[in-house]
């Protein structure tokens, strides 16, 4: 047997030195060059973006050509050109001598204080229009105290020089981008941020969108596997981690592996005690709501709920793991047909990260009955009819494309509400998202039922007809977990990135989207502009559409914006 590797340091401790003598500089740059260094990251984006989303196709095994490369585009330059876009918009408030929120924006509803941070801009009412987002801050929040609080580090309250470590996520591309810039411009730090192994190729195309900020000495990326991330989160030099991934993630980096590990935890005694925060996922549910439904809305929501599962090949912390529907609606049946139909008639894909196939075949063990639907080597897999609470889908993250179905109870909307929302808050796994879809109709006939399970859902950002992983996208929804983790119990994690608006406070993000596209909303009571979204994975012009919106967030030209609707409207 060979001897172990031994871990080189020197470029580690290296990276950790040179940040640690630039920290200052940061903490002194004055916001004219902060936002003047955000402006000059959205050429680079844009010059980027092709060969960034061919990259990451080629990973996940297809041509960049390919209609599932539209999530390539959403999902790296796209999401980071709006939320750069999103952080722009304030900090130029803020230097214009205004509040970073307008008061009109934050309020208060039935005693609880909430902001609207969504639309912010006129293009976000034309390009996303009847969607919206509001974020509700903890009980006891006060309005004064959210307007006064906002954007703390530009206001009179910044933070110590500091160096903070990213671990790095290797399922979507944005997420290490997105975590360093909310690190410098929200928390004030200097960032090493460590690729994961699974997408450490796309470290070049992020050393090239942030080249100042790397030549200033304020970023830096290194690679590496476990060792070289356990080694950084003990490393006297930093002073903060921010980790995406996996409980055990987080444990083995409070509590230390081995033996002695779960003896530290309950003894809350950790093996370290830098500051933490952390986006871990869980088992993320979509609540179906029985109502008067069309055949055009069981198809379109069908399309919505495997675009939630299928994105990504279901790689995703918030990628809907269980359909939560009733057991008596005769719409059920019909749901699950059209589900089964779209998986289909979809072009085959496999699931590509590292241990699905052993994840989905736990459920498949579990499950002889489950159904295989896709084609060739794509693994889609439905389980219909989930019934014990100790089932491998109910307590696991499977992280792949596993779609599980549990029938609940409740003669009517509101009866079935109060159990979905009773079952996911209590016997699901993980507070980071979850959607709900409700009719407008059944919306407007049991408002008081439908408004309580939105008030008492437990995650960091629901969707209301809106897939839940559509906050991470906005730059100005805080992204995290329901807050109440604790590093003993740290579930989906603890603490928010993103947030634009740099709010405190932070309880949850309601994000809302149109029951249905245009022009068909007319008829169901949810009228908008917006056809069926591009990152749907049933949309036939979104790879088009995503490049173009793209080339526009990055330089907002109006003569962009006929193309852009030419694509979506053909979606």
């Amino acid at each position: 047997m060979s001897a172990p590797a031994v871990l080189d340091t020197a470029p580690l401790d290296q990276a950790v030195h040179e940040l640690r003598e630039h920290a200052e500089a940061w903490s002194g740059t004055a916001l004219p060059e902060r936002i003047a260094l955000l402006e000059r990251m959205m050429p680079r984006i844009a010059e980027g973006a092709p060969a960034m989303v061919a990259d990451a196709a080629t990973a996940k095994g297809y041509p960049e050509t390919s209609q599932w490369a539209a999530e390539d585009w959403i999902t790296a330059p796209w999401a980071l050109a709006q939320t750069i876009g999103a952080y722009l918009h304030v900090l130029r408030r803020i230097a214009a001598g205004r509040d970073p929120l307008d008061a009109g924006a934050v309020r208060s509803r039935e005693g609880r204080t909430v902001v609207d941070v969504f639309p912010a801009t006129a293009s976000d009412r034309l390009l996303l229009n009847g969607f919206t987002a509001q974020v509700w801050t903890l009980p006891g929040t006060t309005r004064e105290q959210v307007l006064a609080r906002a954007a703390g580090e530009y206001r009179g309250r910044p933070g110590d020089p500091s160096v903070a470590l990213v671990l790095g996520a290797g399922n979507v591309a944005a997420i290490t981008p997105l975590d360093i810039v909310h690190k410098l411009y929200v928390d004030g730090e200097v960032v090493l941020a460590k690729m994961n192994p699974v997408n450490a190729y796309l470290r070049p195309h992020f050393e090239k969108v942030f080249a100042e900020f790397v030549e200033r000495g304020w970023v830096r990326f290194v690679d590496g596997g476990a060792p070289e991330g356990a080694y950084l989160t003990t490393h006297d030099g930093v002073d903060t981690i921010h980790v995406t991934g996996s409980d055990r993630t987080h444990d083995a980096i409070v509590w230390g592996t081995g033996e002695r590990a779960e003896e530290r935890r309950r003894a809350n005694t950790p093996v370290n005690e830098k500051p933490f925060t952390s986006e871990l996922g869980g088992v993320s549910p979509c609540i179906v709501t029985p109502g008067p439904w069309s055949a055009a809305d069981f198809r379109f929501q069908a399309e919505h709920i495997v675009t939630s599962k299928l994105n990504n090949s279901g790689h995703n912390c918030v990628a809907t793991q269980v359909l939560l529907v009733p057991a008596d609606w005769d719409g059920t049946e019909r749901l699950l047909a059209e589900i089964r139909r779209v998986l289909r008639e979809l072009p085959p894909r496999a699931d590509y990260y590292p241990g699905a196939a052993d994840r989905v075949g736990k459920v498949t063990a579990a499950h002889p009955a489950a159904e295989a639907l896709g084609a060739d080597d794509s693994c889609r897999v439905l389980v219909p009819d989930i019934e014990g609470l100790d089932d491998v889908m109910l307590t696991d993250e499977v992280f792949a494309s596993a779609l599980g179905v549990v029938r609940l109870p409740g003669a009517d909307a509101p009866q079935f509400l109060r159990t979905a929302t009773e079952f996911a808050n209590d016997r699901l796994p993980g507070t980071l998202g979850a959607t709900l879809l409700v009719h407008p109709r059944t919306e407007r006939a049991h408002r008081a039922a439908v408004d309580e399970a939105v008030a008492e859902l437990r995650y960091g950002t629901l969707g209301v007809n809106c897939w839940s992983a559509f906050g991470f996208l906005l730059g100005y929804t805080p992204w995290g977990a329901f807050p109440g983790h604790t590093r003993q119990d740290i579930g989906s994690g603890v603490g928010f990135v993103h947030n634009a608006f740099m709010l405190e406070d932070v309880e949850k993000t309601v994000l809302r989207a149109p029951f249905a596209p245009a022009p068909r909303g007319l008829l169901t009571g949810s009228p908008s502009l917006s056809p069926r979204p591009p990152y749907y994975v049933t949309n036939r012009t979104g790879l088009t559409t995503m490049r173009r919106l793209t080339a526009y967030t990055t330089d907002p030209r109006v003569t962009r914006l006929p193309g852009i609707f030419a694509s979506a409207l053909r979606g």
